[in-house]
């Protein structure tokens, strides 16, 4: 006899009915897996958060975040995730300076995380909320120190020098030496204002946050002579033209050269004999941002370890998820040792920490953003 036909004898007819139902109703069936349109199946949130919000915006760098993860958080959350993007700290900070006010999630990285801070545009983060922060490498989380309160760790690298060996026969070894008449117009330089600044200050033996205005005006004297036989400044996609061809070397982020040295072998990256610049970045909640819940569910679905591998696949800068590196090398080993023998890209904590790193150096940013201005627009 079918089990759901047995009944007991002698049991109340309310309990009866309620046990017999129960045991021949269907089994419940998972929901079905979310699959994004590369063909990527989106990982279930680890854990799960609630929301009401049915909206998420997104102020991000340009070319930096996999678009499945973008496309997986929609749709596991079923909510619409709107993203605008920028090509420089200076262009982050001003729009939210200036009042924008819709944004959930933006993207600081290094000394403006700091500006921010002092600022007052950020939220500092409720960390009961993103358990997942637990995945990241404590050597690495030193990079941030204090900034952490504000921003959850994304990836980390550096700016240095990279060259085409095939068409550099004497490739540079020094940020002194990009100063040379053979390399006018073959360059491309990230279009970042502390980064370009730090390096004739570093040429010159100087802090890249200095504050002292005579050290300044030896580098904006320095970059006057360097700026005009710059080919391009491109901080959307710098390795685009190394791969072309149209540039021959530059400073690039170390994620960049290593994309771009898949592309093109001869590419090299080089850290300067003065010392490489440093970086760190990640996600923070800006005061105003009007989706809360949909933000803390965002930073922790991105730090979760099978969904922030794709990071090595994508944009391999210095990811400092170790959950991410386990579960790559656990499931996508190719990708992962790639990874991990690269110089380039898998570079230690200590290096980082030993680096030149841009800090926030308060009103004189005022004195840096002038050169800037001055010198670029003389190019």
């Amino acid at each position: 006899m079918n089990a759901c036909a047995r009944q007991p004898r002698f049991w109340p007819a309310f309990l009866l009915t309620s046990l017999i139902l129960a045991a021949c109703r269907p089994a419940a069936t998972p929901a079905a897996a979310k699959v994004a349109s590369s063909g990527f199946t989106c990982p279930e949130p680890q854990p799960r958060q609630t929301l009401t919000s049915t909206t998420l915006n997104l102020f991000v760098w340009t070319e930096y975040i996999p678009a499945d993860i973008l496309e997986c958080f929609g749709l596991v959350y079923g909510v619409t995730v709107n993203r605008e993007e920028f090509s420089s700290n200076e262009e982050l900070y001003a729009k939210l300076e200036a009042g924008a006010a819709g944004y959930d999630i933006v993207h600081p990285s290094d000394y403006i995380i700091n500006v921010m801070i002092r600022a007052g545009l950020l939220q500092p983060l409720d960390q009961g909320r993103l358990p997942n922060l637990a995945n990241i490498d404590p050597e690495y989380l030193k990079l941030y120190g204090d900034r952490a309160d504000y921003v959850a760790p994304y990836q980390v690298g550096s700016q240095a020098i990279i060259y085409d060996a095939e068409r550099v026969p004497a490739p540079p070894q020094a940020w002194a030496d990009l100063w040379k008449p053979e390399f006018a117009r073959r360059m491309v330089f990230v279009d970042d204002s502390r980064v370009i600044i730090g390096m004739a200050l570093l040429s010159l033996g100087y802090s890249v946050n200095t504050t002292d205005a005579g050290q300044l005006a030896e580098a904006e004297a320095r970059l006057r002579e360097l700026v005009p036989n710059v080919k391009l400044f491109d901080s959307d996609s710098p390795k685009t033209a190394l791969i072309a061809g149209d540039a021959d070397l530059g400073i690039v982020w170390n994620g960049e050269a290593f994309l771009a040295q898949r592309e093109k072998p001869s590419l090299q990256y080089v850290f300067p004999r003065e010392g490489a610049i440093t970086f760190e970045d990640g996600f923070a909640i800006p005061q105003t941002a009007p989706h809360i819940d949909a933000a803390y569910a965002w930073i922790n679905y991105a730090l979760q370890a099978d969904v922030a591998w794709l990071l090595l696949q994508d944009y391999p800068y210095t990811v400092p998820n170790r959950a991410a590196l386990e579960f790559a090398r656990a499931n996508h080993p190719d990708l992962y040792q790639a990874y991990a023998d690269s110089a380039i890209t898998n570079t230690p904590a200590a290096t980082l920490l030993a680096g030149a790193r841009v800090e926030d150096v308060g009103a004189a940013l005022t004195l840096y953003d002038r050169i800037w201005t001055e010198v670029k627009g003389g190019q």
